[in-house]
């Protein structure tokens, strides 16, 4: 499958309005894409039981940096709380709350991380406690819809017309909330398959997925690999030709190795996080299908039709799933209103046991996505690891931005810095040595992707986001 196919069952091949984009890379420069989360900091007190600390961390995934920092403190990673996980690629700030003294926080040394301990705390963190993540992120190379390089004038030009579409079709800091193709795997999007044969009790294609998938633009050694084991499905000759990197599937082969057949037991091998973002992930693919088709139909999705549900929005830009609403006729001039002004937001279905409200046209339109997606006779019930059951909820179907921001930015010479900027760009690649450099800052709620923000102005292969 190419990008544009991994977009289209990823139901990421929709825009919201008319434009073609600025192409381009993000990310050539780990520097070019920085998030500092923004919120509250816990009440300190002198005599409290935890260190409060802001951390940033340059080039580190949040969840293998507080697996080396637990090391390091010779502590459980369970006593180490923060509120939201960042990729890999990027300069990210963030609080972290942290049951070990004080001292030896500000004594811990790390490569690319730098700590800056606030004090002390009898709170903990949870996940999503912050309001908003800003962002600032350089798109180099822009590039027309032939690969040509766009100038700074043009790249801004584009960028402005796109803006102000937006704006004209969803109102002044709306986007359409599209779940992000990092939820899935922007170049092997793995895990709502893997997530589609686990709600279908199909455990042995489940491991066979997430063992053998192809992926894009994979190292030559796990592209054999994976082809290996799609071919032969040998245990014993796949851990021989393993790659090293790839941990999870081989704790699977050993699994495997040691209970031929027992396919769950295989499956339990990866981590209880990922088992459960296989499920999130599928869920999440056909919340995009649904936004993506009622955009196709020329329904709204910033404002309501009768048979929609609708959520109150509260401070920090969350959606209240415990006071939603299905939008009759006598009250959907008043509900408008509100989902205008951004009181409250029109939303789409994440599947589970319990999960669609929805009547009329609405409901028909969740129905056709279903039966394309063969999800119309899942129960989302998985008798073999009930955790993983879920009961649905609904998310917003137009994500909300502030601050946003764009500028040129100076180019400089990359060739040192990106071994894919060095080798120019592929066959289906949309940026150019040559092209403009564009700076984007703005803020998010927790939960809201950057990237999709950004999708809507470069208009890039996916495999670029």
């Amino acid at each position: 499958m190419d990008s544009a196919g991994i977009a289209a069952n990823l139901g990421l091949d929709q825009w919201i309005c008319d434009g073609t984009g600025i192409g381009g890379l993000i990310k050539v420069r780990v520097a070019d894409f920085r998030v500092t989360e923004e919120g509250s900091i816990p009440a300190l007190d002198p005599k409290g039981r935890f260190t409060v600390a802001r951390i940033t961390l340059d080039n580190w995934e949040t969840n293998r940096f507080v697996n080396r920092l637990a090391k390091q403190l010779k502590i459980s990673r369970k006593r180490i709380w923060f509120s939201g996980t960042k990729d890999k690629r990027a300069v990210t700030t963030q609080l972290f709350v942290i049951d070990a003294p004080t001292k030896k926080v500000s004594e811990v040394d790390i490569s690319d991380v730098q700590i800056e301990v606030l004090g002390r705390t009898h709170q903990k963190l949870s996940m999503g406690a912050h309001t908003s993540n800003r962002f600032s992120i350089t798109v180099r190379g822009c590039a027309d819809e032939d690969g040509k390089p766009l100038d700074e004038e043009t790249a801004i030009q584009e960028v402005e017309k796109i803006h102000s579409a937006l704006v004209e079709k969803l109102g002044d800091g709306f986007f359409p909330n599209w779940v992000g193709p990092q939820r899935f795997g922007s170049t092997r999007p793995v895990t709502p398959v893997v997530g589609r044969h686990v709600v279908k009790g199909e455990w042995e294609d489940a491991v066979n997925a997430y063992l053998g998938m192809e992926g894009l633009n994979e190292r030559e050694e796990v592209a054999n690999f994976r082809s290996h084991w799609r071919e032969n499905r040998d245990v014993e000759a796949a851990i021989e030709i393993i790659p090293k990197q790839l941990g999870y599937e081989r704790d699977i082969l050993y699994s495997l190795k040691n209970r031929p057949d027992n396919w769950v037991q295989a499956f339990r091998k990866l981590p209880n996080n990922l088992q459960l973002m296989t499920i999130h992930s599928l869920q999440s693919l056909a919340f995009n299908h649904f936004l993506g088709e009622r955009i196709r139909s020329g329904i709204s999705i910033s404002k309501p039709i009768v048979g929609d549900v609708v959520g109150p929005i509260d401070g920090s830009s969350k959606i209240d799933t415990g006071k939603l609403a299905t939008v009759t006729e006598p009250l959907i001039e008043r509900i408008t209103r509100n989902c205008l002004m951004g009181r409250l937001a029109v939303c789409g279905t994440l599947l589970g046991t319990e999960s669609s409200d929805s009547g009329g046209e609405i409901a028909e339109l969740e129905k056709r996505i279903l039966e394309k997606l063969e999800l119309e006779s899942v129960t989302w019930m998985i008798d073999e690891i009930p955790r993983l059951t879920t009961r649905g909820t609904k998310r917003p179907l137009t994500g909300s931005y502030s601050d946003l921001t764009y500028q040129v930015q100076t180019a400089v010479d990359l060739s040192e810095n990106s071994t894919r900027w060095a080798d120019g760009p592929g066959e289906n690649d949309r940026w150019h040595e040559d092209g403009a450099c564009i700076n984007f800052k703005f803020s998010l709620p927790p939960g809201t992707y950057a990237t999709t923000l950004l999708r809507e102005f470069t208009r890039a292969p996916i495999h670029q986001s």
